[in-house]
């Protein structure tokens, strides 16, 4: 079984739980910091239903810490919604794992009673089909989206949109680490062990 919650992405010089926007959560099992990145940028991994409210609280952490901040939600370890924001940039999304997507959210038809049956038969793969075009067809604007946070960050300047795409286009067992691909590909620092083991 895989993991399903919210990845928070953010900077500041104290730890990003001590955020207002987290309070009453400190201390609990359903948080996880992760390695953090050189500059104070650090990822927290919080449990599902922890997080009522992803997009509130990217707006609130994002006046809190004075920085560029993203909101993930993953589901199952098989798909993310990306949510990103600064106070200069607009909120841009994507979605991670788009071909995985595809399969969990092609249209289905209200005649249809068991699913084990839909998903084997040549209209579930037709669905699938048109639900990954969609998807696709919004890669280059979510790339772009993605490069605007990034260089707003400081980060990402010499990267090109073509190298954001091709990671919106992967597919990874976990999607956790297809994020963190995202985030190294636009120039963040990279997860540094904290005990000095990368």
């Amino acid at each position: 079984m895989g993991f399903s919650g919210e990845l928070v992405f953010g900077r500041s010089d104290r730890p990003l739980l001590e955020a207002p926007v987290f309070e009453g959560i400190h201390g609990r099992d359903t948080v996880h910091v992760n390695w953090p990145r050189a500059g104070g940028w650090q990822t927290l991994q919080f449990d599902d239903d922890v997080i009522k409210n992803p997009e509130a609280t990217l707006r609130v952490l994002v006046e809190w810490t004075g920085a560029p901040a993203c909101v993930t939600s993953v589901y199952d370890s098989d798909v993310a919604i990306v949510k990103g924001l600064g106070s200069g940039v607009e909120l841009w999304g994507t979605c991670l794992n788009l071909e995985k997507a595809a399969e969990l959210w092609a249209e289905v038809p209200d005649d249809v009673d068991d699913m084990s049956e839909w998903i084997i038969t040549p209209a579930f793969a037709e669905a699938v089909d048109r639900k990954r075009s969609e998807l696709d067809a919004q890669v280059p604007g979510d790339a772009r989206g993605a490069l605007d946070w990034a260089r707003f960050a400081g980060f990402g300047h010499s990267v090109a949109a073509a190298s954001i795409e091709e990671v919106l286009r992967s597919r990874e067992v976990f999607v956790e680490d297809l994020f963190d691909e995202l985030l190294d590909r636009l120039g963040f620092p990279e997860a540094v062990d904290p005990e000095g083991q990368r």
